[in-house]
């Protein structure tokens, strides 16, 4: 396992970006019998949560174990507050980084495969809902989306008001990030249009793994998905368990979703 802390300028958004990157190319470990190094590495794109960065993944989940024992590399970037969105307001694309910039920068900078079937993308909780945001947008790079504990707050943003209350951030805060609430159920912002706009097109969807804990206090936007991706006849893997928002069910069902999206 190989850990790198690295730095370019991005284009889209203008400025330099940190990311960090977990890779397995320089296994000690004996690979001749391990079967995940009978096929080219995998590429896991994975996005970190709302006031977290691209350090919050390598430091709590042993990303190199996985790294080594599946024949994976990891790239997190730093998407702060932005639900990996292209903001309108500001002129920052996080969606067009995460989605294109990015992985162009990784596969050219480390000699990765171009190939759909070798590229993921994860996260947890807001990075969940880029991760679904992303696989959707970004159909034709992405064939698999492990997303755990999604901040799938659609629902919230088609009726958001200057009244609202909300403990995680204002009104002002939403306006600018996801835009203008009237005009979000047509927007490239909203999953759910992603979703119906694939299906409009006949175009392939990637493979969908969503887990959330049946105690994570957003187990029932989750669950709401879930039927919404069903009720359109989208494939999708929904797996619940014991747990709360935290780093120890996201350790688990990293791990499942790998296992799933590698089967």
């Amino acid at each position: 396992m190989a850990r790198l802390d690295g730095v370019f300028f991005s284009k889209t958004l203008s400025r330099p970006v940190h990311f960090v990157a977990v890779l397995s190319n320089d296994n000690a470990g004996p690979i001749d019998q391990n079967p995940s190094y009978k096929r080219p590495a995998k590429n896991v794109y994975l996005f970190h949560g709302y006031s977290g960065c691209d350090t919050d993944w390598p430091s709590n989940v042993a990303l190199g174990d996985l790294a080594n024992r599946f024949n994976v590399n990891f790239f997190m970037p730093n998407g702060d507050n932005s639900f990996y969105l292209n903001n309108n307001a500001t002129g920052y694309r996080y969606a067009s980084y995460v989605g294109e910039e990015f992985v162009e920068y990784t596969r050219k900078t480390f000699g990765l495969s171009d190939k759909r079937e070798d590229t993921f993308v994860g996260g947890l909780s807001m990075g969940g809902f880029g991760a679904l945001h992303t696989g959707l947008m970004f159909n034709d790079t992405f064939s698999k989306v492990i997303a755990l504990s999604s901040a799938l707050i659609q629902g919230m943003i088609k009726v958001l008001s200057p009244e609202m209350n909300n403990p995680m951030a204002n009104y002002d805060y939403y306006r600018w990030t996801f835009g203008d609430p009237k005009d979000f159920e047509t927007s490239e912002n909203n999953p759910e249009y992603l979703v119906k706009k694939l299906i409009e097109e006949k175009k392939q969807f990637p493979d969908i793994y969503m887990a959330c804990g049946t105690e994570d206090f957003l187990i029932e936007p989750n669950r709401q998905f879930h039927a919404f991706l069903e009720e359109n006849k989208v494939p999708v893997t929904f797996v619940t368990g014991p747990g709360i928002h935290d780093f120890n069910f996201w350790r688990k069902y990293l791990e499942e979703g790998l296992k799933w999206a590698l089967e």
